[in-house]
């Protein structure tokens, strides 16, 4: 590729293009569907695109904010959230997951969306969804710059104390990704991608590799 085929930006002087691209080069990113309740048992359901797995002992998701939204709020209050799992069939509510609603509204009921009691927290999880982790706060940090100074921005890391999985997504012992036809967020508007079995290879891990999951060196 020749150096003057690369379109240089520097994001605090502005991208230069339609649309932002950096959330659409980061990507496909799994979703975080996140469930969480006030202190009040006010329910809130949300989608969030910054979302992943950090850690495998313990167990460690994250989901971060770019406003100190209903979700942080209920999380900070209470230091408890579920991640749901989003499929294909589920799409759709999803989406109506992420528009405004007056206070007091609960996602779950514009979504026509049931819940589903949890075992060791207070927070529902979505009925529909094929898999569920029920978590517990463990930290919830406020972004800052390279300055040091902080942004409206805040992650928030939860250990994840429970799972719930659609036991026909399970085959000889392995949980099997495709099947479940989830999807993952793509940048844009509102492009996403559907995973599929066509659509997933296999690559043998180097020699010496101990873990199933690219962990540096």
């Amino acid at each position: 590729m020749n150096l003057e085929d690369i379109h240089y930006y520097e994001p605090s002087q502005g991208h230069g293009l339609r649309h932002n691209p950096f959330n659409a080069i980061i990507a496909p990113r799994p979703i975080g569907w996140i469930s969480s309740q006030s202190k009040s048992g006010q329910l809130n359901l949300a989608p969030y695109s910054f979302f992943n797995a950090f850690n495998y002992d313990p167990p460690i998701l994250g989901f971060a904010s770019i406003a100190w939204k209903d979700s942080v709020k209920n999380v900070s209050e209470t230091g408890e959230f579920v991640w749901n799992l989003v499929t294909k069939d589920l799409g759709d509510q999803m989406n109506r997951t992420a528009a405004p609603v007056p206070h007091g509204v609960s996602e779950f009921d514009v979504a026509g969306l049931a819940t589903a009691a949890s075992r060791h927290v207070k927070v529902p999880r979505v009925r529909e969804s094929r898999a569920a982790m029920e978590c517990k706060v463990t930290e919830i940090v406020q972004f800052k710059n390279a300055r040091g100074e902080k942004v409206q921005g805040w992650l928030v890391l939860g250990e994840v104390v429970a799972v719930y999985i659609d036991k026909s997504l399970i085959k000889d012992g392995v949980y099997q990704t495709a099947l479940a036809n989830p999807i993952l967020r793509s940048g844009r508007g509102g492009d996403y991608v559907e995973v599929t079995q066509d659509r997933v290879f296999e690559m043998e891990r180097p020699p010496g590799s101990s873990h199933p999951a690219f962990h540096g060196s």
